[in-house]
């Protein structure tokens, strides 16, 4: 998701930023990538849960709206390309964020935040990019799929420091959540405890999700300190990323045809039932794979809110 993410603001515009992923949830692991400009986080949504009058944590920030960027969300599988634009939009002093969302800021600067998620799904610019780093699927139409109680569905939400201020930034609420004082230095120590309150309500078992640090490209922090080895180890990254975007974007499905008919072909010359043993040793290793899914708590599939 980290290489998503940066390739995706980098096809914005946006200079001389790149996501992280974090694997420890502490104040010290997110201080040793700073600058963080904010972090994007993912995790399940409750099935059926709506807005309420008062949050479970922090409270609501009506008037903030006027003085920073809160867009509503309003179409579906787009609220981590959503998220990523809450911190940029809000960041543009520190932040080369570029023209195409720099005119997009000031278009929508005196709209509502329900005009302005109308405005983020229209824009040709932001749509396009958001698509061009879809999965490729020939069997489902994400954009007009609807979440069902079999579903587990997936949300992406943003936190940041703006104005002294610490926020959560969540299109599906009816405005930004402040969590308290913050500057721009505290926003490691200050957001760390917001995070783990927040995953405290889930049962122990619930272990699916992931923290995304929106920070300065490490590239240039390896130049600045002539580090040789980290600016490879950087490079090297970026190549692995390009790689899974691009398998992201191909579809896949007339291979695995091509390679079913080849392995059925094989097993049906071998004769004497090879073929149904096959099928049948194959069938017995499915259910089992989905027995120890079932074990674990595992979904058989997710998409997001």
């Amino acid at each position: 998701m980290q290489g998503v993410f940066t390739y995706l603001i980098d096809n914005l515009g946006v200079k001389d930023v790149q996501f992280e992923e974090l694997i420890s949830l502490d104040a010290d692991t997110l201080r040793q990538q700073s600058p963080v400009y904010g972090v994007v986080f993912l995790f399940k949504y409750p099935i059926g849960e709506k807005p309420s009058e008062t949050p479970k944590d922090g409270s609501f920030d009506f008037e903030a709206a006027e003085n920073l960027f809160f867009a509503a969300q309003t179409i579906q599988n787009a609220c981590g390309t959503q998220a990523l634009l809450s911190v940029l939009l809000n960041k543009e002093d520190q932040v080369e964020i570029g023209p195409q969302l720099r005119e997009f800021k000031e278009f929508t600067g005196a709209f509502p935040s329900d005009l302005r998620g109308e405005a983020l799904s229209n824009s040709e610019t932001i749509r396009d990019v958001h698509n061009s780093f879809a999965r490729s699927s020939p069997f489902v139409d994400e954009q007009q799929r609807l979440a069902t109680e079999e579903d587990d569905v997936y949300h992406f939400i943003a936190y940041t420091s703006i104005n002294g201020t610490l926020y959560e930034l969540d299109g599906l609420q009816p405005a930004p959540i402040s969590h308290g004082s913050c500057n721009f230095d505290e926003f490691p120590d200050k957001v760390i405890p917001v995070l783990q309150r927040r995953i405290g309500r889930y049962p122990a078992h619930e272990i699916r999700f992931n923290l995304l640090a929106m920070v300065r490209d490490l590239r240039l922090r390896a130049r600045e300190v002539g580090d040789q080895d980290w600016l490879y180890r950087e490079e090297q990254k970026r190549t692995g990323w390009q790689w899974e975007n691009a398998l992201r974007r191909h579809n896949f499905v007339g291979f695995v045809g091509e390679v079913m008919k080849g392995v059925v072909g094989a097993k049906l010359s071998e004769g004497d039932g090879a073929y149904d043993e096959w099928l049948k040793a194959a069938e017995a290793k499915t259910k089992a794979r989905i027995e120890e899914r079932k074990k674990k708590g595992e979904g058989e599939e997710s998409i997001e809110a």
